[in-house]
């Protein structure tokens, strides 16, 4: 998944990587896909992962048994598995989400999602509409800006879009980052330091003015170098505050918009036709392809999935109206189940890379204090879990996320927020450090 044109990490590359297993070798600030693939690919072989591995295998089902206190995985393939322990690894943005347009499947051209992109489609000289302005969308527009001959782009709410700092990495210095290993961490802390720095901003906005001010700044100047057309200009400048919704990046999007055969339609899609969309002003935009870059369903993830613990009690059911859980990685009434970048995890600036360590790191703690008490299952205490997302969600309160001024994919209708953490990474894994046995129920 993930091959569009353009697609590359937003956030420096020796930070999205595993603190266990450096890279020396990324060949810029941040990285194209290809090498992300790569990196991981290598990573699998070197410690040896892929015959752990069960490819093609989509989980259907998963049951807690209380007699023998051991998981029952049930594969949409028709297999079965037993565990005594489950960590679910799948993600927040694993399940593409596309808008229920009307007259959707009346379009007689190619139509796919960013993440699922179709690569026999040609798209030179096409006119490919774009649907979305998020963080594939302003990675794809450039990408492709030059090969089609019109693209339109439907915009519901414009980003901020921050200069792109990058840098290419000369051979010189790849060479000598992999004879110094010591100097590439300390590179690697700085820039993790850096990203760190604008947590306060976020988490914090009213108290840090300077910062808001700063970023704000940063992204009307990268929006003004580029685009000179007043009008066009008012559709790209966002009135809410900085971070509110995703801190976008990118030096190449501006100018793509500014060329002559594209456009950025700000009037919202009415329905898709045959031949196009239809905006709500009535006007028919013609197009051969249709691109989605429309996100996931991220408060819906365990969409296709059933997981049951203790007496019958259904996951879906129980989130289906904001998940929760402790840490991010326990839910109450689940014992053995555990998860990696689960409700409230995701960061507004940072490598969520820090978050999975820390939170393998806390598994890894449950699993040994499971052992050494002898017991057979290990669930946190209800209480622990309330008093822990009430903290959460007053602390949130207070964040740009929350009271920027904008709705993003960060609130679910009701507008609670189950996706981002609101804190700095440092304070996430001095919280997850250490599995602490009074938070906890141990059975036999």
């Amino acid at each position: 998944d993930n091959t569009y044109p353009g697609c590359a990490c937003d956030v420096p590359a020796h930070v999205y990587s595993f603190s266990f297993d450096l890279n020396p070798g990324w060949s810029r600030t941040y990285a194209p896909q290809p090498e992300i693939r790569a990196y991981l690919e290598r990573c699998a072989d070197k410690f040896d992962v892929r015959r752990h591995v069960r490819f093609r295998s989509a989980v259907r089902e998963a049951r807690f048994d209380e007699l023998t206190r051991r998981w029952h995985i049930q594969t949409q393939q028709g297999a079965h598995y037993e565990a005594d322990f489950l960590v679910s690894g799948i993600g927040g943005l694993s399940n593409a989400y596309i808008p229920p347009f009307p007259g959707r499947d009346t379009f007689t051209g190619p139509q796919f999602h960013t993440s699922t992109w179709d690569h026999s489609v040609d798209l030179t000289g096409k006119r490919v509409a774009v649907v979305g302005t998020g963080a594939s969308a302003i990675q794809v527009v450039p990408a492709i800006a030059q090969q089609v001959a019109q693209l339109s782009l439907f915009q519901r709410t414009p980003p901020w879009v921050l200069p792109r700092l990058e840098r290419y990495y000369r051979d010189g210095l790849k060479d000598f980052f992999s004879h110094n290993p010591t100097t590439l961490r300390l590179f690697r802390g700085f820039l993790y330091r850096m990203l760190e720095s604008v947590t306060p901003t976020l988490i914090e906005y009213r108290e840090h003015p300077r910062g808001t001010r700063l970023l704000e700044y940063l992204g009307r100047h990268n929006l003004e170098r580029s685009i000179t057309d007043p009008a066009l200009r008012k559709r790209l400048t966002p009135t809410y505050a900085p971070g509110c919704k995703r801190l976008l990046m990118s030096n190449d999007y501006y100018p793509a918009l500014a060329r002559n055969h594209v456009r950025v339609l700000t009037d919202g899609i009415a329905r898709i036709t045959a031949d196009g969309i239809q905006t709500q002003d009535g006007q028919q935009v013609a197009a051969d392809v249709i691109v989605y870059g429309t996100g996931f369903a991220v408060h819906d993830y365990l969409a296709g999935m059933k997981i049951y613990g203790r007496d019958g009690r259904e996951l879906g059911d129980l989130w289906s109206r904001s998940p929760t859980a402790y840490l991010g990685t326990l839910t109450a009434h689940f014992p053995n189940l555990f998860f990696l970048t689960g409700p409230n995890t995701g960061l507004g600036s940072n490598s969520l890379v820090v978050v999975i360590e820390a939170q393998v790191g806390l598994v890894m703690d449950c699993l040994r204090l499971t052992r050494e008490r002898g017991a057979q299952s290990i669930e946190v205490r209800p209480d622990v879990q309330q008093q822990y997302n009430d903290e959460l969600q007053e602390r949130l309160g207070h964040t740009v996320w929350n009271s920027g001024g904008c709705r993003s994919w960060y609130l679910n209708e009701q507008g609670r927020n189950s996706t981002l953490w609101p804190g700095t990474t440092v304070e996430f894994r001095r919280r997850t450090a250490h599995a602490r046995p009074a938070d906890y129920v141990f059975a036999r």
